[in-house]
């Protein structure tokens, strides 16, 4: 459907009236948002993992709720309605950002920055939600600050002389508790920074969802940037990954690591673009000392800046880009006394099989398969050669990329990331729904079909929606599994419903790009 041209003094009278019709709506839209956001973080206070020195904890009411199971229940289904909520405000929206001239894209895009931060706000202050991953931050950047290698030692470190867990250690997860940080120095030395300004494990996670809201920023600052290079609508992309459940739900309330590093390689992009090779991959080095994917960027980097389309010349430049990113992302760590221990931690994550994982799922089924026919294989031994298979294949698309895509073209660029951080993800051994944070801002900001333009929605709201499918909710694991999957059924069948396909529709359109093919000026 070809967007409606408004001519002359019409475009001010049709954006004007606009406004001035949808301004009560949308104040509703975020106004509905923020009770979502609201009722996620008075859930989760019942639900998510909470240190017995919290002051929260002596709460009568919350001892109540949290120590029986109807209670936690109950917290549950808060949780759940609050993200329904949050999903529907955000999908009205997006309709709202696709159906906008391009004319009044430039406001649309100010009331999606402020949506994000009306419903960012009310979980600023909450503990780690869906995932304990935010307790072991707060022990390892604590760690880091005493001097012990969070390299070679886990948070065991931290405990008393008597084997006493003190409050530092109170939240994290058990099973990595001995483990050392698979991270790069970047959060470690937020970390430590942090700890040296209080001993408060909550306040340390506060810290560190303060970081993660730095990507968030980041992303708003890059997406209507990389949006309009690719000719798209940069308010409806914005709101497609600054506001969605999935963002909300695993970035701002989940506090994850992956947040930062996706705005520096967002960011990367487009100083690459605006201010040379150099910068970009500084930002993309640094991206890489979040979380070690980050360094894909620099693939689009090299496609962004190459001087010259041949393989030799593409070559050269290449080497360029990775000794300077190189430098930035080992340097913090040496400079700071880390050293680059984290090399060695990095299969960390891979000592737990995720369901999300292709890989993972691949090689158990055939290691299952074996054992049935008495193959007489060691145990996990297909799991292994399939996961080395897959990372293999996950370098050799990034290699394909970086040799064979066009250069100079900043679309190409944006196409390059999406590409290698979707086989990556696809690729990994190991996959949580936070994962989807590397992927979905580098295709949000592209001219999609309606059919994948609707996919994406469709992953954004639902991965949202399935947050609470985590184990902080204190073994009640097959209660928070089933109440799940019911959300995931239920959102599926929503979509699929007549009036669900209407409003993707509205979404998922022609309209998701701008009135216009990108210009020169809007490329850099």
């Amino acid at each position: 459907m070809a967007p409606r041209v408004v001519e002359g003094s019409d475009v001010v009278h049709h954006a004007v009236s606009s406004r001035s019709r949808a301004g009560p709506t949308v104040r509703n839209v975020i106004s509905r948002g923020v009770v979502g956001s609201v009722l996620v973080l008075l859930g989760g206070l019942v639900v998510a993992t909470l240190p017995e020195s919290a002051v929260v904890a002596d709460v009568d009411l919350l001892q109540l709720l949290r120590g029986t199971a109807p209670g936690r229940m109950a917290g549950l289904v808060v949780v759940l309605l609050g993200l329904g909520l949050l999903a529907s405000a955000w999908l009205r929206l997006c309709r709202v950002a696709a159906r906008t001239e391009e004319a009044g894209q430039t406001d649309v895009l100010a009331t999606v920055r402020a949506a994000t931060v009306a419903w960012s706000l009310p979980l600023v202050l909450a503990p780690p939600l869906f995932s304990r991953d935010g307790w072991s931050y707060a022990a390892q950047g604590t760690l880091t600050h005493r001097g012990i290698s969070p390299y070679e030692h886990g948070p065991w470190m931290l405990v008393g002389p008597r084997s006493v867990p003190g409050p530092i250690v109170e939240g994290v997860d058990p099973r990595w508790m001995g483990t050392p940080a698979p991270y790069g120095p970047v959060p470690l030395i937020g970390g430590d920074l942090a700890a040296g300004l209080t001993s408060d494990p909550w306040l340390l996670v506060v810290a560190h969802r303060g970081m993660a809201l730095v990507g968030l920023v980041l992303l708003a600052w890059a997406v209507p940037r990389l949006a309009r290079w690719c000719g798209a609508n940069p308010a409806l992309a914005s709101c497609v990954v600054l506001a969605s459940p999935l963002m909300v739900a695993n970035g701002v309330a989940g506090l994850h690591n992956d947040l930062l590093m996706v705005g520096l390689m967002a960011a990367a992009l487009v100083v690459a673009r605006d201010h040379g090779w150099v910068a970009g991959a500084v930002l993309g080095g640094l991206a890489a000392g979040v979380k070690l994917p980050g360094g894909l960027v620099c693939v689009a980097v090299v496609l962004l800046t190459a001087p010259a389309a041949g393989l030799l010349a593409r070559t050269r430049h290449g080497a360029r880009v990775a000794a300077v990113a190189v430098l930035a992302l080992v340097g913090p760590g040496v400079v700071w006394g880390l050293g680059v221990g984290w090399i060695g931690a990095l299969g960390v994550p891979g000592t737990v099989n995720t369901p999300l994982s292709l890989p993972t799922l691949v090689g158990g089924w055939l290691d299952l398969v074996a054992a049935w026919v008495g193959l007489g294989t060691p145990d996990a031994a297909f799991l292994g050669l399939v996961r080395l298979v897959a990372q293999v294949g996950a370098v050799g698309v990034a290699g394909w990329a970086l040799l064979r895509l066009p250069v100079g073209d900043p679309r190409e660029a944006v196409r390059a990331v999406a590409l290698v951080t979707a086989a990556t993800v696809a690729l990994s051994p190991v996959v949580h729904l936070w994962y989807f944070l590397w992927v979905v801002p580098f295709l949000a900001v592209q001219r999609l079909g309606r059919g994948a333009s609707g996919a994406l929605v469709s992953v954004s709201l639902v991965a949202g929606l399935v947050a609470p499918m985590d184990s902080s909710l204190h073994g009640a694991y097959l209660a928070i599994v089933i109440g799940s999957l019911v959300v995931a059924a239920v959102a599926v069948l929503l979509l699929a419903t007549r009036r669900a396909r209407e409003r993707l529709d509205g979404i998922a359109t022609d309209e998701w790009t701008s009135s216009r093919e990108p210009t020169v000026a809007d490329q850099g």
